[in-house]
């Protein structure tokens, strides 16, 4: 890499550091994006490189982003790099919030294979299973019936959540799982 490159790349990167400490995860898309194993994304070969030693705040959330994009490559990567499951949780939501509630189904399922507190609060005050529910009957995407039942079989507590929600595919799962039992919900 020429100087003028590595002064642009650092440009680069002090730019993504800044957008994921203020949470704009959408337009941190491209940082993300593009990745082989011959030419990791940029977060990856920041990563590689060590830029994010300064900026271990900033390395949180771009696990959270990249769960929020459903990077599940950058997510195993980071993962495997020793980063906390939950990730960061500056925009109020940490990583198993966001993914849940983008639908991203495959990085769900590996979050909770780390067995991460399912009950932890977002900024609305919903456990990650609330907060999908939420998603699914206002912002619905394929996947969240999917999830929803993977919440459920991690052990997400159904009666943390409002039962009945009022959509029928939703509570179908919810009662497979003891909601409206015994006062629940």
């Amino acid at each position: 890499m020429t100087m003028a490159e590595l002064v642009l790349e650092g440009e680069r990167f002090k730019g993504a550091v800044a957008g994921l400490r203020r949470g704009d995860f959408t337009a941190s898309a491209p940082f993300f994006a593009n990745h082989s194993s011959s030419r990791p994304c940029p977060v990856l070969r920041w990563l590689q490189a060590g830029w994010f030693g300064d900026a271990p705040d900033a390395l949180q959330e771009a696990f959270t982003c990249a769960c929020f994009l459903g990077e599940t490559d950058v997510v195993r990567v980071l993962l495997a790099h020793g980063l906390d499951p939950q990730g960061g949780s500056a925009t109020g939501l940490n990583a198993l919030h966001w993914a849940s509630n983008r639908g991203q189904l495959e990085t769900v399922r590996m979050l909770l294979e780390r067995h991460p507190p399912l009950e932890v609060r977002n900024m609305y005050g919903g456990t990650v299973l609330g907060g999908t529910i939420w998603s699914a009957i206002h912002e619905p995407r394929p996947a969240h019936g999917e999830i929803i039942e993977e919440l459920l079989k991690a052990g997400a507590r159904v009666d943390a959540v409002e039962y009945p929600t009022g959509a029928e595919s939703v509570d179908r799962v919810l009662k497979q799982y003891g909601a409206g039992r015994d006062g629940d919900g």
